[in-house]
């Protein structure tokens, strides 16, 4: 079973201290080293989601990780690396997370987690998740309410308008969801948890708590 490993940790807490170029050229070997293990990792759990999830079949890792470089072009934040790995796992890669649903896994020290669902969907996306819980919000009630997706999630998170959209009453019953600009589900880790030999399971276990959650949004199906 694959493990994330207390090295990868100790690199991007060290990373946090000392954000340059120099120090990261000579520390590349534990960069490329970490790298590699997070790469492993994620390939194992996109080859575990594939089981209940078969439309995953042939992604690869790669196409799915965040560059640990940083845009700073329009940041008041110079630092030039991210301090964590994070890959959107998501059909066709981490270009179309503003496409489809998909699962997310951040390992950062003091600040690791999985996240999943629709982040910010952009308009007609999010126009269609709207009407389907105009139409059909019990089941999306039913879902975030169950016993396997509050074993990880505490509910559902995400950004809300201060009035209803356009078009729906605020006597609507599912009106509380249908004002969400985004639809998450999020846990969070503490590092011992990330280490430990059953992660991997804690993190297939809720992706596939989640699924039902992303079927729900992904309006392409």
């Amino acid at each position: 079973m694959p493990v994330i490993e207390r090295s990868t940790i100790k690199f991007l807490h060290d990373l946090s201290r000392h954000n340059d170029r120099a120090w990261f050229t000579e520390n590349r070997s534990r960069y490329e080293k970490a790298r590699e293990n997070y790469t492993i990792f994620v390939q194992a759990v996109i080859d575990e989601i594939v089981g209940f999830d078969p439309i995953f079949k042939g992604l690869e890792a790669k196409s799915c990780m965040f560059r640990i470089n940083r845009d700073t072009r329009f940041s008041h934040d110079k630092s030039v690396y991210k301090i964590n790995f994070g890959a959107f796992i998501v059909r066709g890669g981490k270009k179309n997370g503003d496409r489809y649903p998909g699962y997310y896994l951040h390992i950062e020290p003091g600040a690791s987690f999985v996240a999943g669902g629709a982040y910010i969907p952009p308009s007609p996306w999010l126009n269609i998740i709207r009407e389907r819980i105009s139409t059909n919000g019990d089941r999306l009630e039913k879902i975030i309410a169950s016993t396997e997706y509050r074993s990880f999630f505490g509910g559902l998170e995400g950004e809300k308008l201060k009035v209803p959209p356009r078009g729906y009453s605020r006597d609507n019953p599912h009106i509380e969801l249908i004002k969400m600009k985004s639809f998450l589900a999020e846990t969070q880790f503490t590092d011992d948890v990330v280490v430990a030999p059953n992660f991997f399971n804690t993190v297939t276990g809720a992706f596939r708590a989640m699924k039902p959650l992303n079927d729900f949004l992904d309006v392409a199906r």
